[in-house]
């Protein structure tokens, strides 16, 4: 009987065991299912990041691996005549939204697969005096949809001389190249680069039409000009070098211009043949070090000018960018450049006029001088056949023609475009227009603001208040002479001086803004003096920025001018007589301005027309910073490179715009 109980106890315990074994056993089993699902879980989340990665581009520093290489080479191989030929053209995209029905996209579309291009130079629509900006997500969208269009990848590019905001919202906002001179500094001119890299790879831009390298050492320079960074062969080469560092590093083609030098013209080549009068021991001293600077900081590509320069090549039928001796003979055989050699447009005057009869072989022989790139045809039509032509029948050798298409397939490669072409679109807003870098940008430009002249008896100016707030529709302005503004345009149809009228009115609520430009200021002359008169103190604004093909009549031809016109030029010289001791003249661009008119005896200059600089210069105007900023050119009979009145900042921003309405 005990035993009995005995091996039934063992059995119920071994039945419990096992029970237990089984359970664990069943735990063991599903916790193991857990992670292995878990683990699948992850690995499907890795993969699908990488997927998505793989999807779109993700810009690093530009390099060309042997892998790169060996797809430029076999791409090559694949390509027929007629696809090389294409590859050297690029063309314009106006980026907007376009449907895809739209005949303009349906155009763009079928050149690009009918002629095989290379590329796109991104713009947005223009229809002067007024540049349309789009939005980076219809300009991301739009380049990504003709990515899809092409069967090679293609090479975007631009002309960002001042950040991408030059053609689309909200990105970070620079001054104009000359700024950086004024504030000579030359970690703001590397992160000039690197913010636009970033914000143009995120967009789809890859290949930037900057830095100018060009030495603006003529004060009549109608085109260069504020996009020059001085007249300092020295300080351009240190800036020029310091953005090609910062912009490569964060995955943007540079390009170097307008070679070899387009800084001592006096003429616009959008709209005439410029000519460089100076002799070789001036090139060589004053025009080439700062092209040969870029090219020993690995600039990618450098643009030549329709320029003509008689002591390099004195056939009055050549510009820079149709003579071997300039672009083979100088540019690639004395300087060693092995880069892409790029035209600069093809459609502009400097150019044109001496093609009229066969506007197609100017891209022929641009290219038999030594360009690999054919910049924006007049006639891309005519070209694209005028060059097959000239493959066709030997006048191009089958050699030449491949050295030119493998340069521009590496570069793709070296941006990694033969493995993505895409830019992921919801990436935009964690990218364009950091708040850290609206305030660098910010920055810098309170960094340029540079004082000429002050004759001590009105700066800085007082605020009187702050604007009190309204409802919509029913805020009533008081305006006094007290402080009168006049702010002189090109055409008061733009928004050039808005935001400076707003910095303003935050400043001194009823201040006496008024608009001019050449059709009005003879008409508004008499209204203008009498507040003058009646002002304590005026702001005189200047909006003069170099812009291309800017028509004025001459006396004897058409012209491109930064002056004033002559209408509002009079107007101004009025202001000075009537009261130079009580005026700022602010020159909103072109530094050059007080040479027109000596009796300034109040001169700030921006050296340019950026949202940007128009803050600083109302903030450096109130005392509200420092003014550190030094002239980076010479103004004649008035002040020498490096000139400029330091200034400590007078009273802190907070007080300048609340506490004076208090009586403070």
């Amino acid at each position: 009987m005990i035993l009995a109980r005995v091996i039934g106890a063992g059995q119920f315990i071994q039945r419990m065991l096992w029970s237990q074994l089984s359970n664990l056993w069943a735990c063991y089993r599903l916790l193991m299912r857990r992670q292995i699902a878990l683990i699948f879980a992850v690995l499907f989340v890795l993969v699908c990041s990488s997927f998505a990665n793989e999807k779109y581009q993700q810009p690093g520093p530009i390099h060309l691996d042997r892998a790169g290489e060996k797809w430029a080479e076999q791409t090559l191989h694949k390509l027929s005549t007629e696809e090389k030929v294409g590859q050297l053209f690029v063309v314009w995209v106006r980026a907007k939204f376009l449907n895809v029905e739209a005949p303009e996209y349906l155009q763009l579309r079928d050149d690009i697969r009918k002629y095989h291009l290379g590329g796109l130079t991104m713009t947005v629509p223009w229809d002067p005096p007024f540049l349309y900006r789009s939005q980076p997500y219809e300009a991301a969208e739009l380049l990504n949809r003709l990515q899809k269009n092409s069967k090679l990848p293609l090479l975007i590019a631009a002309d960002f001389e001042r950040g991408v905001t030059m053609r689309l919202h909200g990105a970070t906002e620079f001054p104009h190249a000359m700024a950086f001179g004024a504030a000579s500094n030359l970690e703001y001119a590397e992160a000039f680069g690197r913010i636009t890299a970033q914000e143009a790879r995120a967009v789809g831009v890859h290949w930037n039409f900057f830095p100018d390298a060009d030495v603006n050492s003529n004060p009549a320079n109608p085109i260069i000009n504020t996009r020059s960074f001085g007249e300092d062969p020295q300080q351009v080469g240190d800036l020029v070098t310091a953005y090609i560092r910062g912009a490569r590093a964060n995955g943007m083609m540079t390009t170097v211009k307008h070679f070899p030098g387009h800084g001592d013209t006096a003429t616009d080549s959008h709209l005439g043949v410029a000519q460089v009068t100076g002799d070789m021991a001036r090139l060589k001293s004053v025009e080439l070090p700062p092209f040969q600077r870029a090219i020993e900081a690995g600039v990618d590509s450098v643009m030549v000018a329709h320029v003509s320069i008689p002591a390099l090549d004195p056939d009055p039928n050549h510009v820079a960018t149709t003579s071997p001796q300039i672009v083979t003979g100088l540019l690639k055989n004395q300087l060693g450049f092995k880069g892409i050699v790029i035209t600069d447009a093809l459609d502009m005057a400097g150019l044109t006029r001496l093609y009229a009869a066969h506007i197609g072989r100017a891209a022929v022989d641009a290219f038999k001088a030594g360009n690999d790139v054919l910049l924006i045809p007049a006639d891309l039509d005519a070209s694209y056949r005028a060059m097959l032509e000239a493959v066709r029948t030997g006048e191009i050798s089958a050699a030449r023609l491949d050295a030119s298409v493998l340069k521009i397939l590496k570069a793709k490669a070296s941006l990694n475009l033969h493995k993505t072409r895409l830019v992921n679109v919801e990436a935009l807003s964690t990218v364009v227009g950091k708040p850290e870098n609206l305030a660098l940008g910010q920055k810098i430009a309170d960094s340029s603001i540079t004082l000429v002249r002050d004759n001590g008896k009105l700066l800085p100016l007082k605020s009187s208040g702050t604007a009190a707030p309204g409802l919509p529709y029913q805020k009533v302005e008081e305006v006094r002479d007290t402080v009168v503004v006049i702010i002189f345009l090109d055409d008061m149809r733009t928004e050039a001086g808005r935001r400076l009228e707003r910095e303003i009115r935050e400043r001194v609520p009823d201040a006496n803004v008024t608009y001019v430009d050449p059709r009005v200021a003879g008409a508004m002359a008499d209204d203008v003096l009498k507040a003058v008169d009646n002002a304590k103190s005026v702001i005189a604004a200047v909006y003069e920025v170099p812009v291309p093909g800017k028509v004025m009549k001459g006396a004897n031809a058409v012209t491109n001018s930064v002056g004033l016109s002559e209408a509002s030029g009079a107007l101004l010289q009025k202001v000075l007589d009537h009261a130079a001791e009580k005026t700022a003249v602010l020159a909103m661009g072109n530094p050059y301005l007080a040479q027109d008119y000596p009796a300034i005896q109040n001169y700030l200059c921006t050296f340019s027309n950026a949202t940007v600089s128009e803050v600083s210069v109302i903030k450096a105007l109130f005392g509200e910073i420092a003014i550190r900023g030094h002239l980076p050119v010479s103004i004649p009979n008035i002040a020498q490179r490096g000139a400029g009145i330091e200034r400590p900042a007078q009273v802190s921003q907070g007080v300048s715009r609340h506490a004076y309405s208090q009586g403070n």
